[in-house]
């Protein structure tokens, strides 16, 4: 089984004009939730095999958080430009070229393309992943090549609010 977390940054900052969008920070709420989130996931066993994320400082915050607290050691980090300003079509691509050697693969990034993939995979429309929402997609594939909506679907999802 392969099992796909699509992560949506956390809540990002708007204070600094001057910063271009790939640069913008976390803010407070933003810096409470990652690590929140991450600890949820933590106490709910997920250990991925490899983490994903867009070279936006936002995301790469986010999923330090994650790394830090799932314990996924630094060869098993990737920063991926194409995760950044992407189309769905780019994200499930890029699932389908997973290393073998993952089951499970967290991939961070942004809206409203991960709300889009995510769709894809569920008959119950989801209007939007929440920031620094999770939403986990399994599939009974064996191959990251098969990952697809015929054999992969919403198992659960993960958002902030349900637990504040």
């Amino acid at each position: 089984m392969k099992t796909v977390y699509l992560v949506r940054h956390a809540k990002s900052s708007w204070e600094h004009a001057d910063l271009s969008d790939i640069e913008r920070p976390l803010n407070e709420r933003g810096l409470m939730d990652a690590p929140f989130m991450a600890k949820l996931l933590h106490s709910r066993g997920v250990g991925p095999d490899a983490m994903m994320a867009s070279p936006a400082i936002r995301a790469l915050t986010t999923a330090a958080y994650f790394k830090m607290e799932l314990g996924v050691e630094g060869e098993d980090f990737l920063v991926r430009d194409e995760i950044y300003e992407a189309m769905p079509g780019t994200i499930v691509q890029l699932i389908t070229m997973l290393p073998e050697s993952f089951g499970t693969v967290m991939l961070f990034g942004h809206n409203p393309t991960f709300t889009d993939v995510a769709n894809l995979f569920t008959k119950n429309h989801i209007a939007s992943i929440p920031t620094c929402g999770v939403v986990c997609i399994r599939s009974g594939a064996e191959h990251w090549v098969d990952f697809s909506p015929k054999n992969a679907e919403v198992a659960d999802y993960f958002f902030p609010k349900q637990y504040q």
